[in-house]
């Protein structure tokens, strides 16, 4: 690859995806930020220094989060609008427009109790399971994974049913689209979608997400309710599947996570923990745009064009962070930090966690039916995600006596073959946030998902 200055690095074809972390290390010749590729002839700038991308995070006086002079320099069916247009939400506006739409949504999203949520992710997790538990095998992209927030949407958000299915369909296809027109008909149908989810909740609002947000204190309007059930659902799905799966790939083939009769075994928040700093859900992301001609670290970076951090790359950025394991779990950038850091962490985490605890305990000695390095990953500039995750187990029928998942305990036996490199992950914790109103909905929590 080369590093000619005048030569942006693209990342959206296959030598990226398969092997990002080479390139995000050829990237750093560059310094602390280089030229790179969105999509064929849509430049930007990638920090991939980790005190690089905490000062354009922080920084909100040099750098704006709206779009809307870049964006019109794009065709009109670029792929990339969907996923970096200006929208009326708190991803894509700064000072007091941001913090208004912040309170509504981290407000909103206090209102969701984690032990209801958790008892939801029980309940839809066991659901899937029971689908596939007698066969002995399935892949956990297209069975599990990503499937399960069609459940987890049903009671936290009140989408309906028959919605669901359609709503994670195009909620994927901004992230993953193969075209233009693909992107752009994906983002027209969540749009139209969550319109329709907006109008039923003004009409009959229940205990979830979306009435909290229209009937929060600071009043949205349609478009805004709209505009932060975009960040919040789209978010809710791609990134956290993504989160699942990559943390299944690296359980299921390091032998660290299995228990053994001399020493325990790494756990599931090991496992999240580990992805959110080596390969995080959505790897590159963050869109700010110079208010001025800036230096950056040494890179001359023009008013007005897209500067992205990248979150795998400054999370290994070996000169800006200490040697040997992370102690420090809360400090990786996965979640961005800043003004416009993810409100969602803590419902996103425990989802993961739970899931993934869920389906262990099942199955207690699932595997991998290809080593670690053999999984291949979907290409695009933003995000790191598996196309696949094949597994064995053996096959228990789920009404089985004995198959309780509050009753067994990981296997014993001896683990299969490492085949991913030695991580040192630990966990952590995060405070849940405190609430200053009161909706005028009946109950806190979402609602139960019907298996």
């Amino acid at each position: 690859m080369t590093t000619d200055p005048m030569q942006p690095v693209p990342m959206y074809g296959p030598e990226f995806a398969g092997d990002p972390h080479t390139v995000y290390a050829k990237l750093r010749a560059y310094g602390a930020c280089a030229p790179v590729e969105l999509a064929p002839g849509v430049r930007a700038t990638l920090v991939t220094s980790y005190r690089a991308a905490l000062e354009v995070l922080h920084d909100t006086d040099t750098y704006s989060k709206d779009p809307r002079v870049w964006q019109h320099t794009l065709p009109a069916d670029s792929q990339l609008l969907p996923m970096l247009m200006w929208r009326a939400n708190a991803l894509f506006n700064d000072g007091e427009v941001h913090a208004r739409y912040r309170r509504a949504t981290t407000d909103s999203l206090a209102l969701i109790e984690p032990h209801e949520l958790r008892d939801l992710v029980h309940r839809s997790a066991d659901s899937l399971i029971s689908g596939f538990a007698d066969r002995g095998e399935v892949d956990l992209i297209s069975e599990y994974v990503r499937v399960l927030p069609l459940l987890i949407f049903s009671g936290v958000f009140g989408v309906s049913e028959a919605a669901s299915p359609r709503l994670v369909a195009a909620a994927h296809g901004m992230f993953d689209a193969h075209s233009p027109e693909e992107a752009h008909q994906a983002n027209d149908e969540f749009g139209h979608l969550l319109a329709e989810l907006v109008a039923a909740k003004r009409e009959k609002p229940g205990p979830d997400f979306t009435s909290w947000l229209i009937d929060h204190p600071v009043e949205l309007s349609e478009e805004e309710v709209i505009g932060q059930l975009v960040t919040t659902l789209a978010a809710g799905y791609d990134p956290l599947t993504n989160l699942m799966g990559n943390a299944l790939a690296r359980m299921l083939s390091d032998p660290r996570y299995y228990r053994t009769v001399s020493s325990g075994a790494l756990t599931v928040t090991d496992a999240i923990t580990d992805v959110l700093w080596n390969d995080p859900p959505v790897a590159n992301y963050s869109a700010h745009y110079p208010r001025r001609d800036v230096d950056l670290h040494g890179t001359w970076i023009p008013a007005g064009t897209p500067v992205l951090v990248s979150y795998a790359a400054a999370n290994t950025a070996p000169a800006d962070l200490p040697p040997g394991p992370r102690s420090d779990s809360g400090a990786h950038l996965a979640f961005a930090a800043g003004p416009h850091a993810c409100p969602a962490q803590q419902p996103a985490v425990l989802i993961a966690t739970t899931a993934i605890d869920r389906l262990t305990s099942w199955l207690c000695d699932i595997r991998l039916t290809v080593p670690f390095d053999q999984l291949t990953w979907r290409p695009g500039p933003f995000h790191r995600a598996l196309t696949e995750l094949p597994a064995v187990f053996t096959p228990i029928a789920p009404d089985q006596k004995g198959t309780s998942p509050w009753t067994v305990s990981r296997s014993s036996s001896t683990p299969p073959e490492e085949t991913s490199p030695a991580k040192q992950p630990v966990s952590g914790r995060q405070d849940r946030p405190s609430v200053s109103y009161s909706p005028a909905t009946s109950k806190r929590g979402p609602s139960p998902a019907t298996p």
